[in-house]
């Protein structure tokens, strides 16, 4: 059941975050101030911290990187909570959460921790939430102990289911004749909670088990014609394999493995001091891979669509609609695009990611 509210409180939440103002999470009773540490300036955490000294929050991926993964964390906690020293400034807290000069400046700390514990779920919905704005996950934070009456508070609860919120409307459908595929209508799906919208392009005749490809927005690649990935080849590839059978190509918008366009072009900049994918996402503080496909699932279903073969060399893909009721009769292999620029990015995909290239 939709929940206008909590939708409304979501959304607010997440534009004032990216504004460089302060949000409130609650968690019952409990709750912080929170504030992110990449937009943050002298005037914003001198109104934040009010007398107190705020924390950095930061997740565990990036604790590791700076080698505090915290002994004091609880059990599975995706938050880490660094307790900032008088020298842990303004631009020092900045440095610690971007790693982009971790290797010229590699000496960075001490950094003490301590247990957040009855506001472990309200760090870890903070730090969700600033994925999802795709910001750096690291928070400024102070316990909300007085009233903040021109702050809408989310609830922690609402924050972490968030991201499986599937509620998707159909809000328009066209002819689109493309390059290859001139029988083709998009579908445009509008998620309910505010997030960006996605389509479903529609090629020929889709049929009972439609071929489809699940293609994850790469404006870097499908626009500029990036030789780093491979994304703009499979795109293409795809609607030209579909259009030979008719079937159907959702294109998500997960830009970066769903870190965002400028956490992909901070990790471009790791990639050029000799990391590689899964590694540079892991020391921006994300997980290697952050997509979420039960979107996906959701607008097949919205399209009457139960049964597919998938365009892919990701199993990943596959389990994720089979786990959301889609029933994947077969997979079929689509590698395209190899070049001297991206080899190690396609030999991180199969060598640690699994993907059956």
């Amino acid at each position: 059941m939709n929940d206008p509210a909590s939708d409304l409180a979501l959304a607010r939440a997440l534009d004032d975050l990216r504004r460089g103002e302060i949000v409130r999470v609650t968690d019952g009773a409990r709750g912080l101030d929170l504030l992110a540490a990449e937009l943050a300036t002298a005037p914003r955490l001198a109104e934040l911290e009010s007398g107190q000294a705020a924390d950095l929050l930061i997740t565990p991926e990036r604790a590791e990187t700076l080698k505090i993964l915290n002994q004091r964390a609880a059990a599975g906690s995706s938050a880490i909570a660094i307790t900032r020293m008088p020298w842990h400034d303004l631009v020092t807290s900045l440095a610690t959460a971007d790693p982009v000069d971790d290797l010229a400046t590699p000496l960075k700390g001490p950094f003490p921790t301590r247990e957040l514990g009855a506001d472990t779920r309200a760090a870890e919905a903070g730090l969700a939430l600033a994925k999802r704005a795709a910001l750096l996950p690291a928070l400024f934070a102070v316990p909300a102990t007085t009233p903040a009456p021109g702050r809408l508070a989310a609830d922690a609860a609402a924050i972490l289911a968030w991201r499986r919120a599937t509620r998707l409307a159909i809000v328009s459908r066209a002819r689109l004749p493309l390059d290859g595929a001139e029988d083709t209508t998009v579908v445009a799906f509008r998620p309910t909670d505010g997030g960006p919208e996605h389509l479903a392009l529609l090629i020929g005749t889709p049929g009972d088990t439609p071929l489809i490809r699940l293609h994850s927005a790469c404006l870097t690649g499908d626009v500029l014609g990036s030789l780093k990935c491979d994304c703009g080849p499979q795109l293409r590839a795809a609607v030209h394999r579909i259009a030979e059978t008719g079937g159907i190509l959702l294109y998500l918008q997960q830009e970066g493995r769903g870190i965002g366009l400028l956490n992909k072009l901070r990790a471009y900049q790791l990639q050029d001091q000799g990391f590689d994918t899964v590694d540079a996402n892991l020391r921006l503080g994300f997980e290697e891979d952050e997509r979420d496909f039960d979107l996906a699932a959701a607008m097949l279903k919205a399209l009457d669509v139960r049964q597919v073969r998938l365009l892919s060399n990701n199993p990943l893909k596959a389990s994720a609609l089979e786990g959301q009721g889609i029933a994947v009769a077969e997979i079929v292999p689509h590698s395209f695009g190899e070049n001297p620029h991206n080899s190690r990015y396609l030999e991180t995909k199969r060598d640690r990611q699994g993907h059956r290239l």
